[in-house]
Parts: C-alpha cells; sequence; structure tokens
C-alpha cells in the first residue's frame, strides 16, 4: 500500500493552533487527541494522503475540530497551555511536508513588548529629528517647489 504526506500548512495563536491540509480529497478521516492527530484521505487519482503527527504539546482534542471545504481540510486544534508559543507543530522536527502558513502567521508572543518598543523608538526618532538643522534659510522659489512636488501639472 503506497502512501503519501499531504502538504500541511499550520499556524499558532494564543489558544489554538491552525493546521491546514492542503488536498482535495474523498474518504476523509480526521482523528484529534491529545496528543496526535491523524489525517488521511484519498485524493482524485486515489493514492491515500496519510499523515501523523506527534504534536509539541498536548491539546484540548475535546474543544478542537476541523472544518471541510472543496480544496481543503482545516483543523482548529485547541491548546491545553493557552498563550504559551509553539516553536513548531510536531513533536520532533519535521519540514519536508509540513510548512508554516505565513499568510496567517502573527509573532503574538509578547505584542504588548514590540508595541512598547516601537512606541520608545519613534519617541527616539521624534526628539533626534528636534536636533537637525532648520531649512529657513535655504533660497527656494515657489515655482521650485512646485516642480519638485508636483512635477506633472494639469494641462490646462
Amino acid at each position: 500500500l503506497f502512501r503519501q504526506h499531504a502538504r500541511t500548512l499550520w499556524y499558532d495563536r494564543p489558544k489554538y493552533v491552525f493546521m491546514e491540509f492542503c488536498v482535495e480529497g474523498t474518504d476523509v478521516h480526521v482523528l484529534i487527541e491529545d496528543h496526535r492527530i491523524v489525517f488521511s484521505c484519498k485524493n482524485a487519482d486515489g493514492v491515500e494522503l496519510y499523515n501523523e503527527i506527534e504534536f509539541y504539546a498536548k491539546v484540548n482534542s475535546k474543544d478542537s475540530q476541523d472544518k471541510r471545504s472543496g480544496r481543503s481540510i482545516t483543523c482548529f486544534v485547541r491548546k491545553w497551555k493557552e498563550k504559551v508559543a509553539w516553536p513548531r507543530l510536531t513533536k520532533e522536527d519535521i519540514k519536508v511536508w509540513l510548512s508554516v502558513d505565513f499568510d496567517n502567521w502573527r509573532d503574538w508572543e509578547g505584542d504588548e513588548e514590540v508595541e512598547l518598543a516601537q512606541v520608545e523608538h519613534y519617541a527616539e526618532v521624534m526628539s533626534a529629528s528636534r536636533d537637525l538643522p532648520g531649512m529657513d534659510d535655504l533660497d527656494v522659489s515657489k515655482a521650485c517647489l512646485s516642480t519638485l512636488w508636483f512635477p506633472f501639472s494639469p494641462k490646462k
């Protein structure tokens, strides 16, 4: 019996880990347990796709679910420990058929610190800009300015 892995995308959130099995399949089976997920289906060519993933950390299988659409199966897996970031989906480091879903990935861990650092950086830039020399002494005519800022004047 020949099996292939279904291409799988995942991303992390404070309460859930989201996984998407990127297949158009029939005979779909999803089993979510506290330490692993088992996914299987048959693709359009009749090839069996099978993924067994041992999770990085324990999940709450009773509060997890899957949603099936025409092109993929998405799983919403509830973390046992909320607000703990997962550096990867799997217990072992697997990268062949498993990818981070960068379209949905957000570095949510420590958002407050990042925001504070951005505010502090902005304040530093603003105070540094006050130390720059003024531009009042430049001799620039209004005609020159309008050419610099509006090079394409409307036709009359």
